[in-house]
């Protein structure tokens, strides 16, 4: 079997240095916030290039802190992409404003920029686009546009990290950015987290009192909050695998470039890194018109798949109150009927690609002569 993702391996691989890290929390007893969490914070805004980030319990807290930290609430609008995970929309939901779709780039599987003027309003109060899969997206045509309609613009590179637009890393570009850690991530926790990045003093003070009670001090409630904080032990978790962080990106390019190798003419779309990007493939996702088949073969020799996501969020019964229908988003739309997200985590090994390219190749050149059987 080749499995999606092994969390297991990578832990045996830095054992030694987590159970430290873990055990010093245990003796020290630190285990909300604390100097562990204070110091990833500031190995983390190192690494990303942004001067401050701020530590929490999710990547869903994160959009929602950062929302609201710019001001954003009932009546406003935010613009995004439907094609993504829920929590971008949710995250809108919570703060009372209404979530305004544009579609994607269909190679990009990121905000078509030049859709983004139309769907500007009165009401419109932030741009948020989506680094999905770990493709950046084009942020210099978004951040034009924001500027010139005063506009937010509020990162989510929950599968981001360490991805690069133009040689600077996503999370530090825009107005925010915001990440995850769940322990999927190409940076993952051993539980949940969460973390905003940004360059604005003003918004650290309302996020770092946001995310706990709304608290300037202990019982001074200066804001209406939230228990949103970040856990010692997590903190001390992502500090140990920071270091790795970049190893392991390199790791996940040369499993992308292999597999590009090995599937190059084999009937599905793999994905393309742009000119101007770092891509750090959190998922390697290809495109298939006959995905469900294509899964099913697959699955049939030992190798595991993902969707992400099958379907995009303006179709998703709990956001029928928008009012879209099938067409409004037709590259979303089309992308959600198509991917197929392959095995992809650092330790995958050559044999295993190797495994998952041959399956593939079979089975899409199979699935191919049962069409043409058809046909005839």
């Amino acid at each position: 079997m080749v499995p999606f993702v092994d969390l297991k391996a990578q832990y045996h691989a830095i054992k030694t240095e987590i159970d430290a890290a873990i055990g010093h929390i245990l003796e020290n007893a630190q285990f909300v916030l604390g100097p562990e969490v204070a110091a990833f914070e500031s190995e983390f805004a190192h690494y990303t290039g942004g001067a401050h980030a701020i530590g929490l319990n999710s990547g869903t807290s994160a959009l929602h802190l950062a929302m609201l930290a710019a001001g954003i609430g009932p009546g406003d609008e935010a613009i995004t992409i439907p094609f993504t995970f829920v929590a971008t929309i949710a995250a809108i939901g919570y703060t009372g404003a209404k979530p305004v779709f544009v579609d994607i780039d269909p190679v990009t599987f990121t905000m078509d920029p030049s859709r983004i003027e139309a769907a500007i309003t009165p009401r419109t109060k932030a741009i948020v686009p989506v680094h999905l899969y770990g493709q950046p997206a084009d942020l210099d045509p978004i951040l034009e546009v924001a500027r010139r309609h005063s506009l937010i613009v509020i990162e989510d590179a929950a599968q981001a990290h360490g991805a690069e637009y133009k040689g600077r890393r996503v999370g530090s570009i825009g107005d925010l950015g915001c990440f995850s850690f769940y322990p999927g991530k190409n940076l993952g926790a051993y539980g949940e987290g969460g973390a905003i990045v940004t360059n604005n003093p003003e918004f650290v003070r309302t996020i770092r009192m946001l995310r706990d009670w709304g608290a300037e001090k202990k019982y001074l409630h200066v804001l209406k909050g939230y228990n949103y904080r970040l856990e010692g032990i997590q903190g001390a978790i992502l500090r140990v695998k920071l270091r790795y962080l970049e190893a392991w990106t390199e790791a996940r390019r040369a499993h992308a470039a292999r597999y590009n190798q090995l599937l190059a003419g084999s009937g599905v779309g793999t994905p393309q890194a742009m000119a101007y990007a770092r891509h750090v493939y959190h998922v390697y996702a290809v495109r298939s018109k006959h995905r469900e088949s294509l899964q099913k073969a697959l699955q049939g020799r030992e190798v595991e798949t993902g969707i992400h996501y099958p379907i995009p969020v303006h179709l998703l019964p709990a956001w029928s109150e928008l009012g879209h229908r099938r067409g409004d988003f037709p590259h979303s739309e089309q992308a959600a009927d198509e991917v197929l997200s392959l095995p992809m985590f650092p330790e995958l090994t050559t044999a295993q690609i190797d495994t998952v390219a041959e399956a593939v190749r079979t089975g899409a050149s199979t699935l191919e002569d049962a069409l043409a059987a058809k046909r005839a």
